[in-house]
């Protein structure tokens, strides 16, 4: 395996460097660094403008295959990509469920039809879409849904809820996990649709976390409706297109993550040498430990983005539960080597600083897409081959 960039890729690191450069110091100077986690509804509509720039420019679909309107690069370019547009600052993508998640899935279980509908507004920036998969009593156990789809006429009709789905109220389609077979058990008869968020029977009701931002929501559907055509793959097979969907999430974009976390990392690093705390040994030694520990996350998604083989598909089993568990401590880490600032608001009524922030929101990302506890599961059943938890 070789870690190595290409000439060809630091020249396109270059490229992409200064475009960012020049984007983020201009028009768009507002939304440099804005719109992470636990600040996802900052800027909102600059964000979705930034979105539309970022797909005149060509650099939505960097992955996606020419014939359906992508650039066709090679993973290391890709890589190169979010690397710097994470070292830039790039604001948090608005963008990011449809070219990351139903762009992929589309290209590999969409029909003609769907290709030519959806694909090209997801890479103009023009549509945004959002992920109905959570249910209040389906989470982890993604295979207990219990939202239904009945067939009338030439449409799907929609009744049930989903919970923590990112960016419904800025969404203008979601793609929905649904039971269109009610008597199936478990992962059959579930279907993948693709439903129009703005219509009558769909209820948007923000959650409002411990950040103060309200990046998740409530979804009900209520009779709402989407085309008969608007399945993705076979009626009663969406299990398969809904895990397909979740490989994708874990791409080439990692690296833009771990770059993200990177200039966390810095940012507790420059507080710790501002107020002196970088002379205690046990926070150096932790700081020692975070850099240490976002370097193994970065050489072990190279290792399982670059080979396809069946232990590479197994060594990636461990990414959630690591950086999941890594970035939650930085957020404790952030907090001691603040000390007592750490307490104080930066302003009233509950304005955070970026760490502030940060840390709060790190408690969830040991629960949200799959719990520490289910990450564990299936590194002890499908990695390890360990008899499965008892039901």
């Amino acid at each position: 395996m070789d870690l190595r960039f290409s000439e060809a890729d630091e020249a396109f690191r270059r490229e992409i460097a200064e475009w960012l450069e020049t984007e983020l110091s201009g028009a768009f100077a507002a939304v440099r660094g804005r719109g992470g986690p636990g600040d996802d509804g900052a800027l909102v509509e600059e964000r979705k403008a930034w979105e539309r720039r970022l797909g005149e420019a060509g650099w939505i679909g960097l992955g996606w295959p020419r014939e359906v309107g992508g650039r066709g690069l090679p993973l290391s370019q890709q890589m190169v990509f979010y690397e710097e547009y994470a070292r830039a600052g790039g604001p948090g993508r608005i963008g990011h469920m449809g070219e990351g998640l139903l762009g992929p899935t589309l290209i590999a279980f969409g029909s003609e039809t769907q290709k030519r509908r959806f694909l090209p507004p997801i890479l103009k920036g023009e549509e945004i879409w959002c992920q109905g998969y959570s249910e209040p009593n389906a989470g982890s156990d993604l295979a207990n849904v219990q939202t239904r789809a009945r067939l009338e006429g030439d449409e799907w009709v929609i009744d049930g809820q989903k919970v923590w789905t990112s960016w419904a109220a800025w969404a203008d389609w979601c793609f929905v996990l649904v039971r269109t077979e009610p008597e199936a058990q478990r992962h059959r008869g579930l279907s993948y649709l693709l439903v129009p968020m703005r219509q009558p029977g769909v209820e948007i009701r923000p959650i409002v976390q411990i950040t103060g931002d309200a990046e998740f929501f409530e979804t009900f559907y209520d009779g709402a409706r989407t085309a008969k055509e608007n399945v993705v793959g076979a009626v009663g097979e969406g299990w398969k297109v809904a895990m397909a969907t979740l490989s994708f999430e874990r791409g080439a974009s990692t690296l833009g993550q771990q770059m993200s976390f990177r200039r966390e990392l810095d940012a507790v690093i420059e507080a710790a040498r501002r107020n002196g705390r970088v002379e205690d040994p046990l926070i150096r030694q932790r700081l020692a430990d975070a850099w240490i520990g976002l370097e193994l996350q970065r050489y072990n998604a190279l290792r399982t983005l670059s080979d396809s083989g069946q232990a590479s598909q197994r060594a990636a089993m461990i990414t959630k539960l690591h950086w999941a568990t890594w970035h939650r401590a930085l957020g404790k880490l952030a907090m001691d080597v603040l000390g007592p600032e750490s307490e104080i608001a930066e302003a009233a009524p509950y304005a955070l600083a970026p760490l502030q922030r940060m840390y709060l929101f790190t408690r969830s990302d040991t629960i949200y897409g799959g719990s520490n506890e289910i990450q564990r599961n299936i590194i002890g059943e499908r990695a390890l081959g360990l008899p499965r938890e008892p039901r």
